[in-house]
């Protein structure tokens, strides 16, 4: 039964080290509607209601894949 759980536990460490990297990847990214304008060194943003997009398929994944992790790393304390 240990092994199952020590398999449970590293599975669920390596999943949740990509969830991590696919948020930051997220959390760093520069908006397509965010451009830097070097003359007067200021940022201007151009943006509809209708073209924002809140999140993208990066951070999802990640959040899935650290959601994913944690119930792995549970898992494992119950059953070691």
């Amino acid at each position: 039964m240990n092994d199952i759980a020590a398999m449970f536990q590293l599975a669920g460490a390596a999943i949740g080290a990509v969830g991590a990297i696919l948020l930051f990847i997220e959390f760093f990214q520069v908006p397509s509607y965010v451009s830097y304008d070097t003359e007067f060194e200021s940022y201007n943003l151009q943006i509809s209601p209708a073209d924002a997009q809140e999140y993208t398929w990066f951070g999802r994944l990640g959040a899935l894949a650290l959601a994913l992790a944690f119930t792995l790393q549970t898992v494992a304390v119950f059953l070691g």
